[in-house]
């Protein structure tokens, strides 16, 4: 796998995350067990004397999601 066929993945899978949530949110007041969701967080800091970070990742996970991530593999790995 190159550099390029990586970065396609990763913008296919963010997207099948991105159309899963969408679903979700859509489907949430029928069926609420698709728009129950799990926030991980996750907070890298440091202070070096010379440099110091801070950064916050965040990801909010929900069921329709997930679905949607396995299905843009899936679809990556048929089309590649």
């Amino acid at each position: 796998m190159t550099g390029k066929d990586f970065i396609i993945m990763i913008i296919v899978l963010i997207a099948g995350m991105l159309f899963g949530s969408l679903v979700g949110q859509l489907l949430g007041p029928w069926l609420p067990f698709l728009h129950a969701s799990k926030v991980i967080i996750w907070n890298p800091a440091a202070d070096l004397d010379i440099i110091s970070y801070d950064l916050h990742f965040q990801v909010k996970l929900n069921l329709a999601s997930i679905v949607g991530l396995a299905l843009a593999f899936w679809i990556y790995k048929k089309i590649h």
